[in-house]
């Protein structure tokens, strides 16, 4: 297994951009201003809350979403390689 790539700051747009290229797919609304998305891995259903219309996001709220819905370090690699 590769060593995960560094995660960059991002705004809210571009980590929903790359939860989706990662299959994930917004479920609801959630609560104030958080959305939720969905994933399915290995039979298991994982959604995770993501705040929604923020223009930085610091690596680690990144970080904490790919890994509750599932996306595996080398996943986080493709996708945030430029």
């Amino acid at each position: 297994m590769a060593k995960r790539s560094k995660i960059p700051s991002m705004s809210s747009k571009k980590l929903i951009k790359l939860l989706e290229q990662a299959g994930a797919v917004f479920d609801r609304e959630g609560r104030g201003d958080h959305i939720i998305y969905k994933r399915e891995v290995g039979g298991k259903l994982l959604k995770a809350p993501v705040l929604e219309s923020k223009k930085e996001l610091p690596p680690e709220y990144s970080l904490m979403v790919f890994k509750q819905l599932g996306i595996t370090d080398d996943e986080i690699n493709k996708l945030v390689s430029p």
